[in-house]
């Protein structure tokens, strides 16, 4: 650490006085080390998409952010999981004042896809792979269902099925036909659909693991 100005005499000569200086003013002239900013981190994300996994990398990239970080490069795989807690992670991503690159290193299933186009850059993997479907719902147990039940779970599921249509009409170059082919039968594209590049982090780049108990 480099030190700034040096610090001024405390006497210019004769008689010590018979106040000892204060430590506010023996260092007030004394320069604080420059503050180094970390441009770009790299954050590993395998995991699925549920309320846990979502508010850790959010807190995590919140963290870095207040750090004055500059661009974030999000090395994903998911199989997907909660739609409701994905379009809230979109959306997010998509708010912070900084450089968002998003690469595809194994899986994106589901709404992992949506999280993937928050990137402003996006990549995958030679070997890795996109999977679309349908938004459905289970049934835990045995329970009825009957027509008032099951008219409000299909408006949930196509309300659903919008929100992220709308997400990569706005995001790709797909036409509203082919976006909506994808959520009616089960769907896995290369990595020929996105623009193919390996992973490759920096020596001495700062990297993030975020790791869930599975």
């Amino acid at each position: 650490m480099e030190n700034g100005s040096d610090i001024e005499a405390i006497h210019s000569g004769g008689a010590p006085t018979s106040e000892p200086p204060t430590i506010g003013s023996v260092f007030q002239n004394v320069s604080a080390p420059p503050r180094i900013v970390q441009e770009k981190i790299y954050v590993s994300c395998s995991a699925e998409i549920n309320p846990s996994t979502t508010e850790t990398l959010i807190a995590l990239l919140c963290q870095q952010i207040n750090m004055r970080i500059q661009e974030v490069y999000l090395l994903l795989s998911t199989p997907g999981g909660n739609v409701m807690n994905g379009l809230n992670l979109f959306n997010i991503l998509r708010s912070f004042p900084v450089k968002l690159t998003t690469h595809n290193v194994g899986n994106v299933d589901s709404i992992g896809n949506a999280i993937f186009l928050a990137g402003q850059e996006r990549y995958a993997c030679p070997h890795s792979t996109f999977m679309f479907h349908g938004i459905g719902f289970d049934i835990p147990g045995q329970i009825r269902l009957e027509e008032k039940l099951l008219r409000e779970r299909l408006q949930s599921v196509l309300a659903d099925q919008n929100r992220i249509g709308s997400i990569i009409g706005e995001r790709t170059r797909l036409k509203n036909r082919q976006i909506k082919n994808l959520f009616r039968e089960a769907r896995t594209k290369d990595a020929d659909c996105a623009r193919s590049r390996e992973a490759k982090i920096p020596p001495g780049a700062p990297i993030f693991s975020l790791v869930f108990q599975r």
